[in-house]
Formats: C-alpha cells, structure tokens, sequence
C-alpha cells in the first residue's frame, strides 16, 4: 500500500498549576500530531512534543518541507522515508524542530504498518515483555511549601506502586536544593532510588561538580540514581568532567538527537545513562539505531518522557532499563489529557503495562484535540 494522505495538527494544553524547573516556567504543553492514510484507509499515529511554544512551527515542518517526500511512497518503505526526509531538510534541519517532527511521522508510520499487521507495536518490533520496569518523575517548583511538596508526591507515587523517583534541582541554591534532596532520599527509603534532573541549570563542569558533591552528601549512604542533565547539551566534554568527578552516574541525552550526536557522548564517556527520547531524536526508526550504539559502549537506556510510546520501545530492547512515568495528575506532562481514558498508561507495581492492541495503543480523543487545537 502506498501513503495517500498526511496530516498534521498543533495542541496546546494548559497546565492548571504553572510549574517550573531549573531552566523555565511553564504555563502549557505543545504538542503536533501527524496521521498518515494509505490506499485502502488504513491510518497511523504519531506525535511529538513541541516545548512550550512550537507547535505551528513544527506542524508546518511536517506539512510543507516533509509531506512531498511522503506522497505515493510505499508504508512499509520506513528507513527510505527516514533517508530522503533528512536529506530533504538538510538547510533547514539536521537537528531541531525538523527532527521533532521527522519523529512524529516515523512513529506514525510504525504505528501504521504495526496496526496492519494486527499487533502491538512492542510485538511487531520482536518485543517478548508484556510489562516493562518504570519511575515516578516529578520533583518540580511550585508555590508553597517545597518540603510539604515533596513529601506528598513522594507518598502519592508510592501509593502507585512505585518504588523509584526523580525529581528536580537547579532551580533553587543548592543549599535549598540539598534539603529537598535530603528529605526525599529519606522518604524514598531504602527499597527505592533516587534520581535528580538539573535540566541544564549548571554554568560550567566545575558548578555542575560542587552541586553534584552536596547532593551526595545529602542523600547519604543510599546514593543516588543518577544526576541528570547538570550541563547545556553542547558541553559533552563538560558532561564527561562531572562523570569522571563523581561517583553518581551522569544521565543526558533527552535533547540530543540523531545517532551522531550520541556517538560524541559514547566516545567521551559522558554518559552512563542515556535518555535518547524517540519522539525527538528522529523517531523510532533513529531511537533504535542509537539503542544499538549504547548497546556496543555497554550503556542502558532510560527514555525521557512519552511512557506510552517508550513503553513499547522498552520491551523490545535489552539495555532498555527503566521508562519515565508522569502521572497525569500531577498537571506536569499532560499529553494524556489528549487521550481517551482507556488508552492512558497503566502502572502496576513499578512497572508499566505493554499495550495489547495493535500498534501504540493509543486513541486520542477526538474533542480534547479539537478543543487545545491551534489554528
């Protein structure tokens, strides 16, 4: 079957909290959602985040640079719409909101030919887990008592099922920082881990391993996790600074994309962990390319965000170790918000429930689209 049509729609969604991290405040989730039809009417799915402004830029990427590579070609011709696309958007991509939205078509076009061949997508893609292991991500800024805060959103996910969290840093001293820190290592307990998200807060390697240290220090003899993103994305000999400087494992890779940027960190040790999100680095097609490389350096991968697609992607690769979980109640990542209720995640004990329908799984729910729709 060949694609007949391409479409593609830019959301907003409100956050009812304004919430904020080391590096922003956010007030709304963008997110763009491409759907692909073939000949006989069958249809994918797929989508991106866009940040918190965006969307139309990455809805037009899709619809005016990409849509006339697409026309006519056949479905399953996945790793030559990926080839010509890129080559396609050379001046204008190679990195980016043209990825972004690359992503959102690749996914598409696997949740496409996944739901053709009447499996899910873990399945289609040689997956064999019907659950995959996973933690609460939250810890962000908001007004009120931080430690009030902490305390019960800690509770909260434990009352999940999940034993493993992360939350942030960066955004306070690192003083306050440690505090929070302290307290949520405790409340943590020593069945669970830890993880800290800087979101790119430090100025340079020698900030990052100061603040790196305190928290050491402040969760004790349990340890940490990992120490996540404490460095502009460029700054990969930075990052590999604060990993030989610690004994935390450094994480990165939410923002990095294409096999070529994780290549840089591999060679320069910067990474322990890597957190390559496949609705940014290009979509499935790239995410599994650069699963492969970690999988030659020894790396294990721990997906940034979209548990609902990482899901899948988790249960068919090895050194896939842990996916990132945000409770839609928590107001912070709110892309369920676009979907029917149904076809949310469902956690269970500290992992998360492989979808058994075929393709991602997902049905967006056609009025909450409409209504955070941009025009």
């Amino acid at each position: 079957m060949l694609i007949k049509e391409v479409t593609a729609v830019a959301v907003s969604v409100p956050l009812d909290i304004v919430t904020s991290m080391s590096s922003r405040t956010v007030h709304a989730r963008e997110y763009v959602i491409v759907t692909i039809e073939d000949e006989d009417g069958s249809t994918g799915t797929g989508y991106t985040y866009a940040g918190t402004t965006g969307a139309r830029a990455l809805r037009d990427n899709v619809l005016h640079s990409l849509v006339p590579v697409l026309r006519g070609r056949p479905v399953h011709d996945i790793e030559g719409a990926w080839k010509d696309m890129y080559q396609e958007a050379l001046l204008i991509g190679r990195r980016g909101a043209v990825l972004r939205a690359m992503s959102a078509i690749d996914i598409a076009l696997f949740d496409l030919v996944a739901r053709k061949a009447g499996l899910p997508l873990a399945k289609y893609l040689g997956g064999w887990k019907d659950k995959v292991p996973a933690y609460a991500s939250g810890g962000y800024y908001r007004t009120g008592d931080p430690f009030e805060q902490l305390e019960r959103e800690i509770r909260g996910n434990q009352a999940l099922g999940f034993t493993d969290h992360k939350i942030k840093v960066g955004g306070r001293t690192v003083r306050e920082d440690a505090a929070r820190v302290k307290l949520a290592r405790e409340l943590v307990g020593p069945e669970g881990r830890l993880s800290l998200d800087a979101n790119n807060a430090y100025r340079h390697a020698a900030e990052a391993i100061e603040a790196g240290r305190a928290f050491e220090r402040a969760a004790g003899p349990l340890g940490l996790w990992w120490f996540e993103e404490p460095l502009s994305p460029e700054d990969v000999a930075g990052h590999a600074r604060v990993a030989a400087a610690l004994e935390t494992p450094v994480a990165t890779g939410e923002i990095h994309q294409t096999r070529w940027d994780f290549r840089a960190l591999m060679e320069q040790g910067a990474a322990a962990i890597v957190q390559a999100d496949a609705a940014v680095v290009g979509g499935i097609s790239e995410w599994r390319r650069i699963a492969a490389l970690c999988a030659s350096f020894d790396v294990p991968m721990a997906p940034h965000w979209h548990h609902n697609l990482h899901v899948h992607l988790a249960a068919c690769t090895p050194n896939c170790m842990v996916v990132e979980h945000f409770d839609l109640a928590k107001d912070v990542f709110n892309f369920e918000r676009l979907l029917t209720p149904a076809s949310r995640a469902r956690p269970a004990g500290g992992c998360l429930v492989v979808p058994d329908v075929p393709g991602l799984g997902v049905e967006f729910d056609a009025q909450a689209v409409e209504q955070f729709r941009l025009a």
